[in-house]
C-alpha cells in the first residue's frame, strides 16, 4: 500500500484542548463542598418551610448504593442553586458558584 492521502492541512487553527489537562490545579471537589456549605448557611439563616432544599440536602446521604458527590449534585441543579443565592443576596456564594460552573462543571 501507498502512503495514505487523508492527511490533515495545517489551517493555524487552535488545537481543542484536553479538558482533562485543564482541570489540573483546579480543586473542584473542594469548590463544590464550598458552595454545599453556602448553601447550608443560607438555609440555616432563611426562615419557612423549604421542600425543594430538603429534597436536595437529603440526596447527599445515600439510601442504596453510594451518596452522589458535591460536585455532581451542584452540577445537577446549577440553577435552583444559582436562584437561591440571588434570593438570599449571597453575593460571595454567587461568585464561588460562576466560578466552580466555569472551571469544573
Amino acid at each position: 500500500m501507498g502512503e495514505s492521502n487523508n492527511r490533515v492541512a495545517d489551517c493555524g487553527c487552535r488545537k481543542p484542548s484536553d479538558r482533562y489537562t485543564s482541570f489540573a490545579g483546579i480543586d473542584c471537589d473542594l469548590n463544590a463542598r464550598r458552595v454545599m456549605a453556602c448553601i447550608e448557611r443560607n438555609l440555616a439563616a432563611s426562615a419557612g418551610d423549604q421542600p425543594f432544599w430538603t429534597y436536595f440536602m437529603g440526596k447527599r446521604t445515600s439510601r442504596s448504593g453510594p451518596a452522589p458527590d458535591d460536585l455532581f449534585l451542584v452540577h445537577s441543579h446549577i440553577n435552583q442553586i444559582r436562584e437561591f443565592f440571588e434570593e438570599c443576596g449571597d453575593t460571595a456564594a454567587l461568585e464561588l458558584l460562576t466560578q466552580l460552573e466555569e472551571e469544573c462543571c
